[in-house]
């Protein structure tokens, strides 16, 4: 059997880190991306196979998935890229692993759950940052109170920086409302009507209720019908997005939002490597019944820095015969424990 790594969008900054460790571990995976000088350049650089190609172009795509037997995508926004990088996986057997924080993109890929089940293959979107972590900890959550009917989750980075592809997804969502669950289903309320005070342990922030992975993931996790995701901001950012709210039918302008992706691209695609090894992430969550409550704290390394060792955790992991086949989350897949397998991760 063909147990290659394959990795789409390796020079962008988080594959970048995900291909460094795996070169780490004594793997050499066959990468891939859409820029020729880019996958060209950072290929030779690591001594690597590469391929060159749009994940559109179907059947340039499936030749390279039939080189390996599990994919990490980290080319976003995956709202634009995962459905077809999906459909190559399941025409080629091939396990799919991605790094999106995109709630719509998990509900996408979980509908091709049972086509993937009849392939013996797992779909498993969000093994970065997005969402081991916080997946994790709903489900830790539940575990105490297997009651719960709400769950609140919170998390915010102290030192770190956005990276250049995250600056653009969020770009994407400018404009629309924060999407939380109730009774199970979607509800959209107006960005920055929705904040709350965390103790994060070691300090506490104002959080803001933002559209996050979690309302799809955490309900199939765990089942909690009530979701909300926030996260650590400040009064002034607060403000300032309380105020954008009159200029919404300006931010979803195409126009304007690819005036700014086309700013963004001029930016450093993400934080330098001194300020990324000093940071680390914060996460909360709580999750109540009504009549009790839970809560749960846990730290780990800067998001980008965890996204390579979780990303490469579970890659590992599946090569070696343990996964299950359909779309399945973190801690579904592997248990709400899997997180602390990650050096550095602090549950509390």
């Amino acid at each position: 059997m063909n147990k290659n790594l394959l990795i789409y969008g390796a020079y962008g900054y988080t594959g970048r880190l995900i291909v460094e460790e795996c070169l780490k571990q004594g793997i050499k995976p066959i990468i891939a991306g859409r820029s020729a000088e880019k996958a060209m350049t950072f290929a030779n650089k690591h001594g690597l196979e590469y391929d060159v190609f749009e994940v559109s172009e179907r059947e340039k795509l499936e030749k390279w998935l039939r080189r390996g037997e599990v994919v990490i995508h980290c080319a976003g926004p995956f709202i634009h890229t995962a459905k077809s990088m999906v459909q190559g996986c399941l025409a080629t057997n091939t396990h799919y692993l991605d790094i999106t924080g995109e709630f719509q993109v998990f509900d996408l890929i979980k509908e091709y759950g049972e086509k993937a089940k009849e392939k013996s293959i797992m779909l498993l979107p969000g093994v970065g940052f997005d969402v081991v972590p916080s997946d994790c900890l709903a489900k830790h959550l539940q575990t105490k109170l297997p009651s719960a009917t709400d769950l609140k989750l919170a998390f915010v980075s102290k030192g770190g920086k956005l990276s250049r592809g995250t600056a653009k997804t969020m770009i994407e969502n400018l404009g629309e409302p924060q999407t939380r669950r109730r009774d199970g289903d979607y509800e959209g309320v107006p960005m920055g009507k929705s904040s709350m005070m965390v103790d994060y342990g070691d300090f506490k922030q104002i959080s803001m209720g933002i559209s996050w992975g979690d309302v799809s993931t955490a309900y199939h996790s765990t089942g909690i019908p009530n979701i909300e995701v926030f996260s650590g901001t400040t009064e002034q950012q607060l403000a300032k997005v309380k105020k954008a709210l009159r200029l919404s039918f300006m931010l979803r302008s195409r126009t304007i939002k690819n005036f700014l992706l086309r700013q963004m691209d001029k930016r450093p695609d993400g934080p330098k490597e001194k300020r990324r090894l000093a940071s680390n992430m914060y996460l909360w969550g709580e999750a109540s019944d009504g009549d009790k409550k839970v809560e749960a704290r846990l730290k780990t390394p800067n998001g980008y820095t965890l996204t390579a060792l979780t990303a490469m955790l579970i890659a590992n992991k599946i090569i070696n015969g343990d996964f299950k086949p359909g779309f399945q989350t973190p801690s579904s897949a592997y248990g709400e424990g899997i997180i602390l397998e990650v050096e550095g991760c602090e549950l509390s």
